[in-house]
């Protein structure tokens, strides 16, 4: 055992740092967080933290991250699909339902997955979202 205490980030790669500031923080209305360096900048979303990273920079090549890997939690997916669509965001298909939650494909300006995500059934301990 290692004792993992929690996750602190998820890098978000980059070849335009500038280009994904404006994104995450723009775009997507992302709170910047402002302690962070600025080289490294930083996005909450309440539960975890989006850090962009250019891998180049340190020597590792740019590699997009997989459809859907980070689901972003909105309380209307469709009212925020159509934000996103009229801004230019192009969504990969339909919106799927899961038959709990309904979830909706884009990528950001580098081509890393995202997902609107959106749980209307409970979870299975009967707690609702």
């Amino acid at each position: 055992m290692i004792g993992v205490e929690r996750t602190d980030f998820v890098a978000i790669p980059t070849r335009d740092r500038d280009r994904a500031t404006r994104f995450y923080g723009e775009m997507l209305g992302l709170k910047r967080n402002e302690m962070a360096h600025p080289d490294f900048p930083e996005f909450e979303t309440g539960n975890l933290t989006l850090a962009i990273v250019m891998p180049e920079e340190m020597g590792m090549p740019l590699t997009s991250t997989p459809p859907g890997q980070i689901a972003l939690r909105v309380p209307d997916l469709e009212a925020a699909r159509k934000v996103l669509e009229e801004a230019g965001v192009e969504f990969h298909g339909e919106t799927f339902d899961s038959s709990v939650c309904h979830m909706a494909f884009f990528k950001d300006p580098d081509g890393n997955g995202l997902m609107l995500h959106h749980r209307y059934a409970p979870y299975s301990d009967g707690s609702t979202p």
